[in-house]
């Protein structure tokens, strides 16, 4: 694949994607973002993520969702972008909103975890350098540091933001609570908490749960949700067609390779639910997986839905729940 690369025209019409306005803000996030969690690493063809990067942006997936150590190996899915933005998409660089994270171990040592002013000012740093940016347009927090100083957290993501380094700034996976504080002291240091990330899909419903949701609402905060397939749960890849005690799950998939999927998950009473569900999804002419990406989007205070894509046909199924 050695051919120029142009963009499609149509990759804005109405019919192509969706936008939702993030909160209180100027940002319009498409209704499916890409994520690189998986399928995007040092281990998956390059051409291949290529194809697939290619395709999300000419069907105006244009927000993009890294942290410093997707992968595997740690950092090669930004590295990655590197070699993206230097083969296809520099001249787009203004049209895509590109976010990165730390927060998860990312190298050997007491500095390179966790949320310490030192961790994420260099964990940026490097993820700079390795995706061959100038800015993020949007970096996180990945997760809460009950260990550090709360305040030495924020102070460092309004320190990224002045330093221009970062657009934006938003939270992953932060209890209720400090999500109040972070909000605030953003706030008083004229940075907005543009976003928080959660899991939120058909079997895992936590941030509605415990109300961070309403509260992103109540004070104009975007919401985006990782994991809206349930890793591939929600998907009919694990569904059998006819319920048998001598189920097998596929061999090639993320749950025979027992990384973040186990077999043991797939109880009887998930099953019931999934065949349910996917009744429900066929009586009204959709997949299991349009279905469970509708739902998430439905969800008061959703802005946009994070999906991960390891081939072209299956981010194009995943494009026909915003129809």
């Amino acid at each position: 694949m050695n051919e120029t690369y142009s963009a499609a025209s149509s990759r804005y019409d109405e019919d192509v994607m969706r936008y939702e306005r993030c909160g209180k803000s100027g940002v319009l996030l498409p209704r499916l973002s890409l994520g690189f969690w998986h399928n995007f690493g040092s281990v998956d063809p390059f051409e291949r993520s290529r194809e697939i990067t290619r395709y999300a942006f000419d069907h105006g997936i244009v927000h993009w969702d890294f942290a410093n150590n997707y992968g595997p190996r740690y950092g090669s899915a930004e590295e990655t972008l590197g070699r993206l933005m230097d083969l296809d998409f520099r001249p787009y660089r203004d049209e895509l909103f590109i976010s990165t994270k730390a927060g998860y171990d990312m190298w050997q040592g007491p500095y390179g975890n966790w949320g310490s002013r030192k961790y994420l000012m260099a964990s940026l740093d490097q993820s700079l350098q390795r995706m061959h940016l100038d800015y993020v347009d949007l970096f996180y927090s990945h997760r809460y540091d009950p260990e550090t100083p709360v305040e030495e957290t924020l102070q460092a993501l309004v320190d990224i933001v002045r330093s221009g380094k970062a657009l934006y700034v938003g939270i992953s996976d932060w209890p209720l609570l400090v999500t109040r504080v972070a909000y605030d002291y953003l706030e008083k240091h004229d940075v907005h908490l543009l976003i928080y990330q959660g899991k939120l899909n058909m079997l895992s419903r936590v941030p509605q749960d415990e109300g961070i949701l309403d509260f992103c609402v109540e004070k104009g905060v975007g919401f985006i949700s990782f994991s809206p397939l349930a890793q591939g749960l929600l998907t009919d890849r694990y569904l059998p067609k006819e319920q048998t005690q001598n189920y097998q799950i596929p061999a090639d998939s993320r749950m025979a390779r027992g990384t973040y999927l186990k077999e043991s998950m797939l109880t009887s009473e998930l099953l019931n639910k999934l065949h349910s569900w996917n009744d429900e999804a066929a009586g009204k002419g959709q997949t299991l997986a349009e279905y469970a990406l509708r739902w998430v989007l439905q969800q008061r205070g959703v802005t946009s839905v994070l999906v991960g894509a390891s081939s072209i046909s299956q981010l194009e199924k995943n494009c026909r729940c915003i129809k």
